[in-house]
């Protein structure tokens, strides 16, 4: 018997078609980052199939979310790292933000 309900893969790859006419209106600065969106969904194709869940958007949303928060993890990091170091720097102690306030 054949499969009753299409890859996840296959649903991702149905939505890009969908949406291209949405991607073509948006401003060409903005079209990596919609496709960036479609690859992070991709990214979760393997979990999101498991979940058969009836609202194939809702998949593609929370992997979205995941690699959002994943890129604010590392960005927090970065920030943190790079605050130790200015605060590691002899001299003034006082940051920008400081001196502005």
């Amino acid at each position: 018997m054949g499969r009753t309900n299409p890859t996840f893969r296959d649903v991702l790859s149905r939505m890009e078609d969908e949406w291209s006419d949405f991607r073509r209106a948006l401003r060409r600065r903005h079209r990596p980052l919609f496709d960036r969106l479609f690859t992070y969904a991709r990214e979760h194709a393997d979990a999101a199939s498991h979940l058969n869940h009836p609202d194939q958007l809702a998949p593609v949303l929370v992997s979205i979310d995941l690699e959002q928060e994943d890129r604010i993890d590392e960005l927090e990091e970065r920030v943190e790292t790079l605050e130790g170091r200015l605060e590691d720097i002899p001299g003034d102690a006082e940051t920008p933000a400081e001196r502005e306030g």
